[in-house]
């Protein structure tokens, strides 16, 4: 970040910047996904990940009296690999195929330019905005997209609260700071008592943000919210911020704009904020038990059967990575929300 003198910024504006800055956010000049980059997705493990939620969707589509125009949205598509998939099973199911406009919600100009280049060969639709959206039930998928957005931290001391500021400097490193603030101010302006039994919090107010808009189009034009993403179901909440570089845990507060800034999504939080919002959690279970109960197993026996061992191995290598429960198996949780009116469990039954 260039300073012409010093700076203190909210923690959330300092990920802001070190994430989204135009020129140097992490986000806007590079693709930090696989081997090269810093981390790799579900998507880009195995190809049978992207097929699962293809049928997922294909079966909530059905619930919903499958609609002859949907919308179908994926909140941050990273390199394009997921949709790309879906789109490859929906052409099994010419009907969803046909009723379905697929929308990209992208802020990467960078990765924006990976997605078309990939998905050149289709009809997709990117939005910078949800408001942008056609008048049609909705489906929104959200793998690993809460994670990526900026986040507060505010911390109890006594019987006061502060909220943690990064104190930058044209001639020191930048450091953590703690400012005082009147938490009931704090709360009135977001809309809801975040601290109530807490002694620390730790959420993104964009992703209040986001989840009131997609609240509103489920409610109006039905549809649903599928999260994945790492996380936990703790009441309590805790600080999970972490810097990712290389698929190592770095400083947060060093290789500004070269490295991720990522946090733990509290699952728990998000259900009580969309139970504000007039929608309801219609289940939360580990990746691991989500992708068994929609058969990924059995899909990986039906295609690796006449496959030479070696090949064989290494779709089961891949699903061992997604499913293992001291990897991504039980780290990664799955949360599907709905009107209050919907019943459907399909990956939510165990």
């Amino acid at each position: 970040m260039q300073l012409s003198k010093d700076k203190i910024l909210t923690l959330d504006k300092y990920i802001d910047e070190a994430l989204y800055n135009k020129k140097s956010g992490y986000y806007m000049n590079s693709n930090p996904f696989g081997k090269n980059g810093d981390y790799i997705t579900s998507p880009n493990i195995s190809v049978l990940f992207s097929e699962m939620i293809a049928i997922w969707v294909i079966l909530l589509w059905k619930k919903l009296k499958s609609p002859k125009k949907f919308n179908l949205v994926e909140l941050g598509a990273g390199n394009g690999e997921m949709i790309f998939q879906i789109i490859k099973t929906f052409e099994k199911f010419p009907l969803i195929k046909n009723s379905c406009k697929i929308n990209i919600l992208e802020k990467s100009l960078y990765l924006k330019k990976i997605q078309k280049n990939k998905l050149k060969n289709y009809n997709i639709n990117w939005i910078n905005d949800l408001s942008f959206l056609s008048n049609s039930p909705t489906i929104f998928i959200a793998n690993e997209f809460f994670d990526a957005l900026p986040i507060k931290q505010l911390v109890k001391k006594g019987n006061k609260w502060y909220e943690k500021n990064v104190k930058y400097s044209r001639s020191k490193a930048p450091v953590f700071l703690d400012k005082l603030i009147n938490i009931k101010k704090f709360e009135k302006k977001i809309g809801f008592e975040i601290s109530n039994k807490q002694n620390f919090v730790e959420y993104s107010p964009l992703s209040i943000k986001y989840l009131k808009f997609i609240s509103k189009i489920i409610k109006n034009k039905t549809g649903g919210l599928l999260i994945i993403d790492y996380g936990y179901t703790d009441q309590k909440m805790k600080n999970t911020l972490k810097s990712i570089s290389k698929h190592k845990i770095s400083n947060v507060l060093e290789n500004f704009g070269k490295s991720d800034i990522s946090y733990d999504i509290n699952f728990k939080l998000i259900e009580k904020i969309v139970k504000k919002f007039g929608l309801k959690v219609n289940g939360i279970t580990s990746q691991k038990r989500f992708l068994q109960e929609l058969g990924i197993l059995e899909r990986a026996e039906i295609i690796s059967k006449n496959l030479p061992f070696s090949k064989k191995a290494n779709i089961y290598l891949r699903l061992k990575k997604l499913m293992d429960e001291n990897t991504m198996g039980k780290l990664f949780k799955v949360m599907f929300i709905s009107k209050k009116n919907m019943k459907f469990k399909i990956g939510f039954n165990n």
